[in-house]
């Protein structure tokens, strides 16, 4: 047992591997590193154009000749809707260095004896490769009859739209010629809507047509390894973090996870009867259980948590095997061939050796699958690739000599132990990264919290110093968090004070308007200016203090504002409505106001009043109303002189009274009414507004008031109407 499984913590929550990179080495480009780094790409986009195939209306005649050319099983399998979700989410499990699924319990793949079971194609034969276009135009007239006009072709690719309006109803009178063009239009629609589907939406390559010149010769391809090399490279190129598409034949890779694992596989409305063959088709038809809610994160937590339960190695051991035709069932062995897959281009590797728990056999530590370079066919046109793919073209006529085996000694016990190591164990996080990160900050609390309590007494210096950095690295770590102590170093207040320095603006922005109970801007969030006037906002309940001068220990009472004059303040708040009320500071820039802050709660603040103070707040009132009879003037005000209020005075931030300030017994200095409150503005010329000096007066009559270093002040009709309120951390 490692170090973290000691502790109770999960080792995939650390490092979902893999461990050794020999295997995945291609981890860092992988979807799974993205989907662990949180950025999640939702579904991908399936390209598979199966749902208008039931519209072909194909003769006698022509469906003897897609017989002839390999497809008559493929012919007869429905549109089987896709659920992208489990599709998207068994992308993340593929990797294309193993061409495997690395499930928890181990690899397994879609492999050729899957092709031939739920397709019915052919999985011996020629290779399926030839010559590949850059028009469409010759090509199309010499097979199909007809060449499609500039708004069906793009380069040597063809609308399928196209095929199925001029080619999807062959006339009763058709010649034998037309009969087969009409064919190989249907031929060229069937292959490019379903096993060489591409993301490109609704075209296909005309390079398929040379190949169904001969229907006789056309069944000579090996069709459905063509299905998987194409497959396997859609499922390569869809596993890369980059992309948000997939094709091929997606339902081939649905039908197989349904057969062997027991995830999001769906109950029929009524089991069938008897097996049909191709085995795909046990699926088709309505089907009933819930599919709502089943996003990628579902399927993804479930392959997470897979179980040996949850998997079907051997899903057609105790199917029918009378249904299957001889020409596949004398090829099954090729099944366990160690090969390379090819579609034109489009060479795989296929690799039984890795799963052969899906041949009823035990599994060994595999051998490492050679690194091979994944050729794509250039922008030429007339280019035969066969002159370029001769080692794979090699590879695959061997087929035959190379039928994996089991081995009857092997230790799987030794193979879990090495997959553990060379695999991703999981691509979800256990955690999610909100939670890590509450953790992690749960964590340095912890460490501030013992780093300040750390006794002291008898320490070296060294050890002193080390305590008081280990300190200053949480409390930085903590000064953004909510809840977090804060700790305002000298220097940081010294820089504070200075951002503050210098003149401010006051701009004249609705001084008679009524403050509505229902107005939204509430707060220190309640507007794109207001929240640019602070770093950050002490709250206390719903009362925002906010001071802008660090050099000041005292506050002044009665500091507010309104568009150039000084307002009045209120005490008494019982008998102001909010009628009474104004927003003082709508317009103030945010350079006059540079807080420190933290979320401060209600509970660690104490509010009290005095006899003497109320006395003193009655002497500050005096003097601001003989303030307010001032002539306007042009001198600079600095910010320390100047502290305005923006909250909404409801009744929470204006009662602010958890020791008494609205006891019967507290005096109440002085009843306002409306037109007191409007006489204070009504000098004010809107076209110039103007600052007011009032300094010398103010700072006579200062409110002694304690105040933590840190906290501001932003509501000063609040604290008017509180009258002299100490404020205590």
């Amino acid at each position: 047992m490692n170090s973290m499984e000691e502790i109770g913590m999960d080792p995939c929550a650390a490092n979902p591997g893999p461990v050794d990179r020999s295997v995945l080495y291609d981890q860092e480009k992988h979807v799974s590193s993205a989907v662990w780094d949180g950025q999640e790409r939702g579904a991908l986009r399936c390209h598979e154009h199966t749902s208008k195939l039931g519209e072909w209306r194909l003769t006698p005649k022509q469906i003897e000749l897609v017989e002839k050319a390999g497809f008559g099983y493929l012919r007869k399998i429905p549109a089987i809707s896709l659920d992208n979700p489990l599709i998207s989410a068994l992308v993340e499990r593929w990797r294309r260095e193993t061409n495997t699924f690395h499930f928890t319990v181990g690899e397994m793949t879609v492999t050729l004896q899957d092709v031939a079971f739920l397709l019915g194609l052919a999985i011996d034969g020629k290779p399926v490769i030839g010559i590949t276009y850059t028009t469409c135009g010759t090509v199309c007239e010499k097979y199909v009859g007809k060449v499609p006009d500039s708004t069906y072709a793009s380069g040597g690719m063809v609308k399928l739209s196209w095929l199925k309006e001029f080619f999807s109803q062959c006339p009763e009178d058709a010649s034998i010629e037309e009969i087969e063009c009409h064919t190989r239009a249907y031929l060229l629609y069937l292959v490019g809507s379903t096993i060489f589907s591409t993301t490109t939406g609704n075209k296909v390559p005309v390079m398929y047509l040379p190949l169904f010149e001969n229907f006789d010769d056309a069944g000579r391809y090996a069709w459905g390894a063509a299905a998987l090399a194409f497959l396997y490279r859609a499922l390569g190129n869809a596993s890369v973090k980059s992309q948000s598409t997939i094709c091929g034949c997606l339902t081939l890779l649905q039908c197989w996870s349904y057969y062997h694992l027991n995830i999001g596989r769906p109950k029929l409305n009524r089991d069938p009867i008897h097996d049909h063959f191709p085995f795909v088709l046990r699926w088709k038809g309505k089907q009933s259980g819930p599919s709502t809610n089943r996003d990628v994160v579902f399927y993804r937590k479930a392959l997470d948590s897979l179980e040996p339960c949850d998997v079907e190695w051997l899903p057609y051991k105790y199917m029918d095997s009378t249904v299957i035709p001889e020409e596949i069932r004398s090829t099954l062995f090729l099944g366990r061939s160690k090969t390379m897959l090819i579609c034109f281009d489009k060479a795989e590797r296929h690799v039984p050796n890795r799963v052969l728990r899906q041949y009823g056999m035990l599994q060994p530590i595999p051998e490492d699958v050679a690194q091979w370079v994944r050729k794509s066919r250039g922008v030429d046109g007339g280019v035969d690739l066969s002159g370029k793919m001769e080692s794979e073209l090699n590879e695959w006529a061997d087929r035959a000599l190379h039928i994996v085996e089991g081995d009857d000694d092997a230790d799987e016990n030794e193979y879990k132990g090495w997959y553990l190591r060379i695999t991703r164990k999981v691509v979800g996080r256990p955690i999610s990264l909100s939670s890590e990160f509450q953790r992690t900050i749960g964590g340095v609390r912890e460490i501030s919290y013992l780093a300040d309590t750390f006794p002291l007494e008898g320490l070296q210096p060294e050890q002193f110093e080390s305590i008081s950095r280990i300190r200053s690295i949480a409390q930085e770590c903590l000064r953004d968090q909510v809840g977090g102590p804060i700790v305002v170093s000298p220097i940081v207040a010294t820089e504070l004070g200075k951002r503050t320095k210098g003149k401010e603006r006051v701009r004249r922005k609705g001084t008679g308007k009524r403050k509505r109970s229902n107005d939204p801007m509430e707060g220190h969030g309640a507007s794109e200016d207001e929240s640019q006037y602070c770093g950050v906002v002490v709250e206390v309940d719903q009362l925002h203090l906010h001071h802008a001068d660090d050099e000041v220990d005292h506050l002044p009472l009665c500091t507010t504002v309104v568009d150039g004059e000084t307002a009045l303040l209120l005490e008494a708040p019982t008998k102001v409505d909010d009628m009474q009320l104004h927003d003082a500071t709508d317009g103030i820039d945010a350079s006059q106001f540079c807080d420190a802050s933290n979320e401060v709660d209600n509970s660690n603040i104490l509010h009290g009043i005095s006899e003497s103070d109320l006395q003193t707040a009655k002497t500050a009132e005096e003097v601001i109303r003989q303030s307010s009879d001032l002539p306007d003037a042009t001198n600079d005000t600095n910010d320390s002189e100047i502290h305005n209020a923006t909250n909404k005075p409801n009744d929470s931030q204006v009662c602010n009274a958890t020791n008494g300030v609205n006891n019967p017994q507290t005096p109440v200095a002085t009843d306002v009414n409306e037109s007191q409150t409007h006489d204070a503005t009504k000098e004010v010329s809107e076209s110039q507004p103007s600052d007011v000096a009032v300094h010398d007066d103010l700072q006579t009559v200062k409110v002694e008031a304690e105040v933590v270093p840190q906290l501001s002040h932003e509501n000063t009709e609040d604290l008017a109407q509180q009258g002299d309120t100490s404020v205590v951390a």
